[in-house]
């Protein structure tokens, strides 16, 4: 989403884990208390990271933590405004109705990947750079592969949704934010892996005003309940 040099808009680039319950609770609320008005720039970490690395900026950042590890070291973010928000983790998501195979254990998750018809991943996103590791260590690669359905980014779940896949692999909150869909289960405890997402003010932000408003929004207590209703672990300290 192209930047807006508006002095009512709060231009955010933001990891798709946090879409659900910043668009469906947190926005809405802060829209309405501020006066302000989001844009938001929804794209996996290392998109943004990319476009950041070529020079594009907002008001706003929220990554994964060991990106804005770089961005603190680099000076490209307020450090003093860093935040930890949230954990998300892995799950596998079906669409409403359909049969909902077994994956609590790592072999039950090896067998209903290998048997799934198409499992739709992500080519760009953590979730989806981590499962193609993921496969090829438990020796399932070629067999799932075979007939994935890969996208570049974005929401993997949607290919459950139009039937290209039957299973969908990617953040739990970002198979919730697709309508339609199931989370059948988290990925087994031995090969779970959650991601904490940081959120903070980019140095020489426009409105940075505006984006430190956001974050108070983004650290409240409405957010923590945002958070998990959102598929998410709530990282927030309530003071």
């Amino acid at each position: 989403m192209p930047i807006q040099h508006d002095a009512t808009v709060v231009n955010v680039m933001s990891a798709l884990a946090m879409d659900m319950a910043i668009n469906r609770w947190l926005k809405p609320r802060f829209e309405s208390e501020s006066g302000l008005r989001l844009n938001i720039d929804w794209r996996p970490t290392a998109a943004l990271m990319k476009s950041i690395a070529e020079g594009q900026r907002a008001d706003m950042v929220i990554a994964i933590a060991g990106s804005m590890d770089r961005l603190v070291a680099d000076g490209i973010v307020q450090p003093q405004t860093r935040t930890t928000l949230a954990d998300s983790a892995l799950g596998v998501g079906v669409r409403q109705g359909s049969p909902r195979p077994d994956v609590s254990t790592v072999e039950a998750f090896k067998r209903a990947m290998v048997d799934a018809r198409a499992v739709a991943y992500s080519k760009a996103g953590a979730s989806g750079l981590y499962f193609a590791e993921l496969i090829a260590r438990l020796g399932i690669a070629d067999a799932v592969n075979a007939k994935a359905v890969i996208i570049p980014m974005g929401f993997t779940a949607e290919k459950l949704a139009n039937g290209e896949a039957d299973l969908a692999v990617q953040q739990i909150s970002e198979l919730m934010t697709v309508p339609g869909i199931d989370v059948i289960g988290p990925f087994p405890a031995e090969i779970q892996v959650a991601s904490r997402f940081d959120a903070a003010v980019f140095a020489g932000a426009v409105n940075a005003q505006g984006a430190k408003a956001f974050l108070r929004i983004l650290t409240s207590a409405a957010a923590a309940k945002a958070y998990a209703e959102g598929g998410l672990t709530s990282r927030l300290v309530q003071r």
